[in-house]
């Protein structure tokens, strides 16, 4: 029987950041016993009279779980006979493709560079659970696929030596995939730094494929992370208190970044740009922040779930992460020099060349989609020539930065 207590300590590569105690029933952190690097706690941790708050400790620790939402989950969670994800945290030692902390069995000796993910080959038996295969007779749980986020089924793999994400669709359309194509094609053309997407297909079913933007000397931080650094004032919203935490911290070329984040979104109508899926990078060892994150995670837009006949250019959908629309959004970037407007155009023709070898999409569906995205791609190029200043209504902003989500049916 495990013990209903144990001891860790919270590494960042090799560095000792604090001591922990975990529950083996939850996989939930019950105390901070001891923080001996408060500066390599994760980003947004609070630390209060030399006491970490265990509370937010423990939400970013759970929130490194595989979330209920997942495809799959249940699945998993039914053929290993575990009752929730986050006691998997503990079977690949927290460990992540997304950034460089970690947890050591206390009074262990275990280093970075003979455990993390980027350097040493993982199991792929998890991915594969959760893509509906059966349990083996022999299982590693050692797998990246422990702390990965979002909704939509997907594995890591190693392709060609890299660590590479590859990630599925959604209901009968199984439009997702294809979408993160066309959107990585579309930044390649309008030059704004991205991941880019290509797409393979595994048993009749289409999935994106994406090499990691991390490293094992880089991690990527969240913007929800980042705003956490400070307490957002009222007066102030949430656009302004994003730019204004990325200049104190030092991350450069972030009002740039978020321009062109805010007018990829507008173009194609994404629905799902939370605080979980933008950020920037840092080097892990001396803590300094390289530039924003490229953009990725653009799967949900395009009309993805919106019936074909209801397909226009002016579509009313779910905004994130600063305002309630996209239109308002926009009215946000006050600079669209980096913007060429000439680019803009015949950006269908790259719905149409990805779409047309989709199994699920038919051609009517495809041309509404390629149309549609023209006339957003002329709207933009009509606000660009008459926009006028207006003023950042904090009313307007987003009240909750919830992540997309769909529960398993």
């Amino acid at each position: 029987m495990e013990p209903e207590y144990r001891n860790y300590v919270l590494m960042h590569r090799d560095v000792e950041v604090a001591e922990l105690t975990l529950d083996g029933a939850t996989g939930s952190i019950i105390a901070v016993n001891a923080l001996l690097q408060a500066a390599h706690l994760p980003v947004g941790i609070p630390v209060r009279h030399g006491q970490v708050d265990r509370a937010a400790l423990n939400e970013w620790w759970v929130g490194r779980a595989i979330p209920a939402s997942r495809a799959g989950l249940r699945h998993l969670l039914e053929e290993l006979q575990i009752t929730a994800p986050q006691k998997l945290l503990e079977k690949c030692l927290g460990l992540s493709l997304s950034d460089a902390y970690w947890i050591c069995p206390k009074n262990r000796t275990l280093h970075w560079a003979k455990v993390n993910f980027h350097q040493n080959p993982f199991s792929e038996d998890v991915g594969n659970i959760l893509f509906g295969g059966g349990v083996a007779e022999t299982i590693s749980l050692m797998s990246p696929d422990n702390t990965s986020d979002g909704w939509l089924r997907k594995k890591w793999t190693i392709q060609n030596g890299k660590r590479c994400l590859v990630k599925g669709g959604s209901g009968a359309l199984q439009q997702e995939p294809y979408n993160e194509v066309i959107a990585s094609r579309i930044m390649e053309r309008l030059n704004i730094p991205h991941v880019p997407y290509t797409l393979q297909m595994a048993d009749g079913l289409p999935y994106s494929v994406c090499e990691d933007f991390v490293t094992e000397d880089t991690e990527y931080v969240s913007a929800w992370y980042l705003m956490h650094t400070k307490t957002k004032p009222n007066h102030i919203s949430l656009y302004q208190h994003y730019l204004e935490r990325c200049g104190a911290l030092g991350i450069p070329g972030a009002e740039r970044a978020t321009a062109q984040q805010i007018v990829v979104d507008y173009l194609l109508l994404n629905e799902d740009r939370h605080q979980g899926n933008f950020g920037a990078v840092r080097r892990a060892d001396t803590l300094e922040y390289t530039g924003v994150a490229p953009l990725f995670d653009t799967g949900s837009s395009l009309w993805f779930e919106t019936p074909t006949p209801l397909i226009r250019a002016g579509t009313k959908v779910a905004c994130k992460p600063f305002k309630t629309s996209h239109e308002e959004q926009l009215r946000l970037v006050s600079d669209f020099g980096w913007l060429d407007e000439n680019k803009l155009e015949h950006l269908g023709d790259i719905a149409r060349e990805v779409l047309a070898d989709s199994d699920f999409i038919d051609d009517t569906r495809c041309e509404a989609i390629a149309r549609a995205l023209e006339k957003r791609a002329l709207l933009l190029r009509e606000h660009v020539q008459h926009r006028e200043k207006t003023a950042d209504d904090v009313s307007r902003d987003v009240k909750r930065d919830i992540a997309f989500s769909r529960p398993e049916r």
